[in-house]
């Protein structure tokens, strides 16, 4: 791994204006890296921010405050030309492979059309053949070129959208939530494609997603975010091991083993309560009012976030 991250966000905020003097603060002073050929996942249940945080990341939404820096620019003050040259080097995979796919564009046209946009091909033979060369990578062939979105399976379309953030030989791509609309059967196949096109074209990805255990398939470290906020942060392996946040826990407690007399004897950890709203977070420790561990400290103050134990960063002050 290279000393600087490739990627850098520093006490992220996107809130979002209500009006009536509401303000929906989706994303509340997140930080993390991503370091150059690895997976960071990032989790947590839906409405807790994280495709937010990737929108954000990508300058698809303006941050309210905080900083995001890629290769040691920051994103959000680029200007035209840096970020025509930012949007070659990072892409993203959208969650529904249908609405992400112009239903009136062939498949050859839809992957073409970055390449168009970025002017890489002048020979439109060479185009095709680019677009050829990527259906196959995905697990498709040049016959599918010519049909539209509608003739394909949610598996199918969806490598039809890998296909197409493929299509700039990007570095870092943002897959956000790719697989939580397609059928399980089909979701491992995906995730072990995304894998393989890793290590063959030296990608780095942020996963979000909100199914904890295909994510520890993929990723090298996993983030937690709860109502905006990060509350844990370490490798998948130690994360699994010895989550150290009562919320990663109870998370970690909803993934059924496979082993029926395990299965039977293991206690679920069941939060109590509705997930609080954005617009009016708890005081303090934003997951104090769900914690089955809350003390009258969390309601006073907002938990430092801090590093427990080497590469394992934690926001909770019974740690």
């Amino acid at each position: 791994m290279a000393n600087r991250a490739l990627l850098e966000v520093k006490e992220l905020k996107k809130h979002f204006d209500l009006g009536k003097n509401q303000l929906l603060k989706a994303v509340d002073g997140v930080s993390f890296e991503v370091h150059k050929g690895e997976t960071l996942g990032l989790v947590g249940e839906s409405g807790c921010g994280k495709s937010t945080t990737g929108r954000t990341v990508m300058g698809m939404y303006k941050n309210t405050e905080g900083n995001v820096f890629y290769n040691g620019k920051d994103v959000h003050s680029m200007n035209e030309k840096d970020r025509f040259s930012f949007l070659r080097n990072m892409q993203m995979i959208f969650q529904d492979p249908y609405a992400s796919l112009n239903p009136r564009s062939t498949v050859l046209e839809i992957i073409s059309e970055p390449m168009d946009i970025h002017g890489l091909y002048k020979n439109k033979n060479e185009m095709k053949k680019k677009v050829y060369q990527l259906l196959e990578d995905v697990g498709l062939n040049r016959d599918h070129a010519n049909r539209y979105p509608h003739e394909f399976s949610g598996g199918q379309r969806q490598r039809i959208g890998i296909a197409r953030a493929l299509a700039l030989d990007p570095d870092f791509i943002i897959a956000d939530e790719p697989i939580s609309a397609l059928d399980v059967s089909v979701q491992a196949q995906v995730v072990n494609l995304l894998k393989a096109l890793q290590i063959e074209k030296g990608l780095t990805y942020l996963f979000i997603a909100h199914d904890l255990s295909m994510v520890k398939h993929i990723s090298d470290r996993i983030g937690v975010m709860y109502l905006g906020h990060m509350v844990e942060l370490t490798s998948s392996e130690k994360l699994y091991e010895n989550p150290l946040h009562p919320y990663t826990q109870a998370l970690l407690s909803a993934i059924p083993i496979p082993d029926p007399v395990v299965e039977e004897k293991r206690e679920r950890i069941l939060l109590k309560g509705e997930l609080p709203s954005p617009i009016d977070p708890p005081s303090g420790c934003v997951f104090r009012t769900r914690c089955p561990l809350a003390e009258e400290r969390c309601a006073l103050e907002k938990p430092a976030w801090r590093e427990a134990e080497k590469g394992h960063f934690v926001a909770c002050h019974l740690v």
